[in-house]
């Protein structure tokens, strides 16, 4: 019999979250050094260093990862022995854990949580409430699970119910060209096969909690039908030559995760939930002696991966920035951005269209004449910052608001992550605009080259106002070009020919 008393477990919740805020699981790290070994591809390698080198300062820093602190998901394993020292529910409970660590003053986190999700989506102001799990098992231990998932990995889930003779591993390859480059790979993949449609998808994230082990598993080799499933799915995904951020590369997955569940003789519910290049989860143990305790990773986990801008990366300056420099621009080329960039993301459009809809005009400050705008949602500074940390959001939700932008406020680019859909290339094109892309799961990093920020419209929507913020040799690459060229077709399609000739070399 062991009791768990309020405090402990909640302030368990709030450490785990502000450690995995900043801190990489080491079997993710070494497992996408490996990946940065092993890329031939400049502009993924160039990639996967930015992300090695964001994490470490991270870790250093302890400051996020990423500007999507998430949504906060627990696995709560409760042994049966277990008693509670508290006046709160479980859900009390594990949402003042949350509400602590996303309003730590020494490392504020992103509150990135709405209410009335099919209306008026408003922020909850500290992150919550959490998605709680919860299984009671034998013993008197309280097992724990925290996780931070961010949005643009979520967002691309895919489930369906195929017919029992149908090929998982097939399905699975069909999907993931679909998914984009918004779940920010390389990553992982969890999936889950079986059960009822909600155990599939809940078995997925399960699943993207276990440790990264796919290279143990080909060197031992597989010994039952998951672990073939696995490996062939590993190395199909890879074979598809997306690569880091959708760049073109060797490595898409740094692992395949699957756990099963018996299902209904006519069924075959299969799940994919990605992780993505901001994994983030923790497990501990409560047994009733205390709070959990949290023990930081060494540095020496972090490979000494030293990313620098390209010596032949063109300077832009934002202030005199003219259409016709814009279209010089190359597909792939690597810019470093100065001056004045203004942010807006999916709330800002929204409020931009209906500004317009009703005849009426942009907010002072808010001149996007000749001018770049950055889809971003900022962290919260904190001691000497200009801003927290500030990396791209995907680029693919502001799609239906392009045309409009382009045509009506004089904007000539854009700056996300991801890919953009057919319609929005086409818009680029015929406005002669472009879009650049900075690195997913590189927000410290980026965060850097912010010198000043300041909000100049829509203060009321939190993270997702209008920020001014002062560059100095921002890094980020051309994804669409004044001509509709695109790297995110061109860099996949050269790639898995590469894959392909390199396969049949062996």
């Amino acid at each position: 019999m062991s009791t768990i008393q309020q405090e402990d477990f909640i302030s368990s919740i709030a450490d785990a979250l502000q450690y995995i805020s900043y801190y990489h699981p080491t079997d993710f790290i070494q497992a996408m050094g490996d990946a940065w070994e092993r890329e031939q591809s400049p502009a993924a390698r160039d990639a996967i260093a930015q992300i090695l080198m964001n994490s470490r300062m991270s870790a250093l820093g302890k400051r996020p990862i990423c500007q999507d602190t998430g949504i906060v998901v627990i696995f709560l394993k409760i042994g049966m022995g277990v008693q509670w020292e508290s006046d709160m529910s479980l859900q009390e409970m594990a949402d003042e854990g949350v509400r602590r660590a996303y309003q730590d003053p020494g490392n504020r986190l992103r509150a990135s949580i709405v209410e009335d999700p099919a209306g008026e989506r408003k922020n909850t102001g500290d992150n919550t409430p959490a998605i709680l799990h919860t299984e009671v098992v034998p013993g008197d231990l309280l097992e724990v699970t925290v996780a931070a998932k961010g949005g643009g990995s979520e967002n691309k889930s895919r489930f369906a119910n195929l017919n029992p003779s149908a090929s998982v591993a097939d399905w699975v390859v069909e999907q993931i060209p679909s998914m984009g480059a918004g779940w920010c790979p390389p990553g992982m993949l969890g999936i889950g096969i079986g059960g009822t449609a909600e155990k599939a998808m809940l078995m997925a994230k399960e699943a993207l909690m276990e440790p990264i082990d796919i290279q143990q598993l080909r060197e031992r080799g597989a010994e039952s039908t998951t672990e073939k499933l696995r490996l062939d799915i590993m190395d199909r995904v890879n074979g598809l030559g997306i690569g880091a951020q959708g760049l073109g590369g060797l490595t898409t997955v740094l692992d395949v995760k699957v756990r099963e569940c018996p299902t209904h003789a006519a069924s075959l519910p299969v799940a994919i939930i990605p992780n993505c290049a901001a994994t983030r989860h923790l497990h501990f143990t409560l047994d009733g002696s205390g709070a959990a305790e949290l023990t930081p990773p060494s540095i020496d986990e972090w490979p000494e991966t030293i990313w620098e801008p390209d010596a032949d990366a063109r300077r832009v300056n934002l202030d005199s920035l003219t259409p016709e420099e814009t279209q010089s621009w190359k597909p792939g080329e690597t810019l470093l951005l100065s001056g004045k960039l203004l942010t807006g993301r999916d709330a800002a459009h929204k409020r931009i269209a209906d500004l317009f809809a009703a005849g009426e005009v942009l907010p002072d400050g808010v001149d996007l004449t000749n001018k770049m705008i950055y889809y971003v949602g900022p962290v919260d500074p904190v001691r000497d910052e200009a801003v927290g940390p500030a990396g791209p959001t995907t680029s693919t939700r502001m799609d239906r608001f392009t045309d409009m932008m382009l045509e009506k406020t004089g904007l000539i680019g854009m700056v996300g992550k991801a890919e953009r859909g057919p319609a929005t290339i086409e818009s680029i094109k015929k406005h002669r605009s472009v879009y650049l892309i900075a690195v997913g799961g590189a927000a410290y990093l980026v965060a850097k080259a912010i010198k000043k920020s300041r909000v100049v419209a829509f203060e009321e929507l939190g993270m997702e106002a209008i920020y001014e913020f002062e560059v100095e040799d921002m890094p980020v690459t051309v994804a669409v070009d004044s001509n509709g060229e695109s790297v995110h077709q061109s860099g996949p399609a050269e790639w898995k020919i590469r894959i392909e000739e390199i396969g049949r070399s062996k």
